[in-house]
């Protein structure tokens, strides 16, 4: 008796349960090359079927060498084109094939594949996939009532993160290493779970990576080669919230069955984002709204009147679509990150649909911020009218976002006046912010600066320095400063040689630069600055260098975007610089190609390097 399984069968490991069950004992196993191949890729990729399947040919091999059944291997494998259209049903073909060759009994789990071979008048034996009834998975044992996510690894001790929302302590949980042998049995034992349980499902399999979610467990499981150990990384909700218990919530509450809001739930990670974002779905659904989710991976903890949605086809956008046919009241969009997930939630506010988008942001202001850009302007407060921002698992702060045509705050002159989105302290009444074009740019204003003492530079003083200094480093070549007098008078200080360029034949680009800007300049040198560094008001800058001599330095000017600082360099392409400020040392880096260094924003040498703009002290580039 000829015996041919196809891959699933042997994935699943029934071949050789069935042999030793007695029913094809003596038989002769006669498995094809395509399904060696289509192991052998699956585990190539680092997924585990393709494991699974390479160990039940290894039992095969035992159960032959003990003389039980006869192994062979027939057919050829397959060629490229047909593993390309291997999903089209190319390698199954061939398996069957070689069945009615050997006029053997097919053996499938595949209920399609039994079903075509049965057509084809095959013996077909089908063998259901063995379902177990799964119990506490091992790394459920690692937790406790107060322990949000556990951290495994191999060769690492296990970590937890334990404690009240904001304040979490990250601390291990057992005091040896795990091996990679058991970190292997733990990442089999939670994707078999997913796939058994009617509680799980497997939300993302890519080679290398496997995100479960097994019932109120959210677990990533990473593979070499994606990660450089098996590591396994289990989160799970402590706490579970009212709206009632969040302060201000009688002011949320009407706000948000008022009508059909557009939220930004905004916090730091581990904040409480995700908690209060349930709290409002679970509330505005017991209040005769339709809510569903948009999630992924999918681990809002809801209730089933709350339908779950991930990505359709790969994209979020496709999801939206399908969305707007079930037309919800609200959506929960947890969470929007990247610029599609911003143009996804404002294509549905702007169709009537109520969104709340969590927003990982470190203020208030910044959640808002992160729309600048992706949405044009004016549609933001149509887009957002509410930003809430979670701290330590309580409501921070509330915003209400509005447009109106004003005077920006600041500014005099009648004829500056434009649409402004002001930001308001949704508790107090008052406006924090004013966001609006100014002189083509896009600017988050400050109406109460943190500082709050004598001297302190405001936001539009700022805004207006920074535009000054934009339209004379445009004519200049050296280094320039700028001095505010008042609202509507400022001091320019750049290098001598630059004097006749800035001011012009007659003073007309001068003139041209103050009737744009709308404020008198006074154009002097750097030696006329009292505030001006010990570097020097010519046109370079001394830096520290070895053997007792000093190095001449380029001074140059920063330019920063909303993701980089860059610092022109004229020469030394491709060669190793100091980046140096008021004489100190800063950093080192290559001048790329196009002859400039960048600075990623928000990192430590970028915060320094910021900080030393703001004081004005001179920047310059040193060769190494």
């Amino acid at each position: 008796m000829n015996v041919v399984p196809d891959t699933s069968v042997v994935i699943d490991g029934r071949v050789s349960a069935t042999i030793e069950d007695g029913q094809f004992e003596g038989a002769t196993i006669c498995v094809p090359e395509a399904v060696v191949a289509e192991l052998e890729a699956q585990a190539n990729d680092g997924i585990d079927s393709g494991w699974d399947g390479l160990e039940e040919l290894q039992r095969l091999a035992e159960l032959a060498d003990d003389g039980v059944v006869d192994l062979e291997y027939v057919g050829e494998r397959p060629n490229a084109i047909e593993r390309g259209h291997a999903s089209e049903g190319e390698i199954d073909a061939l398996i069957r094939d070689l069945a009615e060759e050997l006029e053997a009994t097919f053996v499938t789990s595949d209920v399609v594949q039994a079903e075509v071979a049965q057509a084809k008048g095959l013996d077909v034996e089908h063998v259901s996939p063995e379902v177990r009834e799964v119990g506490t998975l091992a790394v459920e044992e690692f937790f406790d009532e107060q322990t949000m996510s556990v951290h495994l690894k191999t060769d690492t001790v296990p970590k937890a993160k334990r404690g009240e929302l904001g304040a979490m302590v990250y601390e291990p949980i057992a005091d040896e290493p795990t091996d990679e042998a058991t970190m292997d049995e733990y990442a089999r034992e939670v994707v078999d779970g997913a796939k058994e349980s009617p509680d799980g499902f497997i939300e993302l399999s890519e080679p290398g990576m496997k995100i479960v979610q097994f019932r109120d467990y959210r677990i990533a499981i990473g593979r070499p080669p994606f990660s450089d150990g098996i590591e396994i990384t289990a989160v799970r909700p402590i706490a579970q919230t009212d709206i009632e218990d969040y302060e201000h919530a009688d002011e949320l509450k009407e706000r948000l069955l008022e009508r059909q809001r557009g939220v930004l739930i905004s916090g730091a990670p581990g904040a409480g984002k995700s908690t209060f974002a349930q709290a409002v779905a679970r509330y505005i659904a017991d209040h005769d709204y339709s809510v569903k989710t948009m999630e992924k991976p999918r681990d809002l903890q809801v209730g089933p009147d709350i339908t779950q949605y991930t990505e359709l086809g790969g994209e979020m956008a496709k999801t939206a679509d399908a969305l707007l046919m079930v037309r919800p009241d609200y959506t929960i969009y947890d969470e929007v990150r990247k610029t599609d997930d911003f143009e996804v939630f404002a294509d549905m506010r702007l169709a009537g649909v109520g969104m709340l988008g969590v927003v990982h942001a470190t203020r208030p202001i910044d959640a808002l911020q992160r729309l600048v850009g992706r949405v044009e302007l004016g549609m933001i407060p149509q887009v957002v009218d509410t930003v809430v921002y979670i701290e330590a698992g309580e409501v921070e702060t509330v915003y209400d976002v509005k447009t109106e045509v004003k005077v920006p705050a600041g500014l005099t002159e009648e004829d500056l006046a434009r649409p402004v989105i002001q930001v308001t302290n949704f508790r107090t009444g008052e406006p924090e912010y004013e966001i609006y074009t100014f002189n083509r740019q896009v600017v988050t204003v400050p109406l109460n600066d943190e500082d709050g003492g004598p001297g302190t530079e405001s936001g539009v003083d700022r805004i207006a320095k920074q535009e000054i200094e934009r339209e004379i480093r445009s004519i200049a070549r050296g280094y320039v400063d700028v001095e505010l007098k008042s609202q509507d008078k400022a001091v320019v200080y750049v290098e001598e040689d630059d004097i006749s360029s800035v001011i012009g034949k007659g003073g007309g680009r001068i003139t041209d630069v103050e009737n744009r800007l709308g404020i008198d300049i006074d154009v002097r040198t750097h030696d006329e600055n009292p505030n001006y560094g010990a570097g020097g008001g010519g046109g370079g800058a001394s830096a520290n260098g070895g053997g007792g001599g000093s190095q001449a330095g380029q001074m140059v000017q920063p330019e920063i975007t909303s993701r980089h600082i860059v610092i022109p360099v004229d020469g030394n392409h491709g060669e190793t610089v100091e980046i140096q400020a008021g004489g100190e040392y800063l950093f080192t880096a290559t001048v790329s190609r196009g002859g400039e260094i960048q600075v990623s924003r928000g990192s430590g040498i970028a915060e320094e390097l910021e900080r030393a703009i703001d004081r004005k002290d001179p920047v310059t580039v040193v060769p190494s």
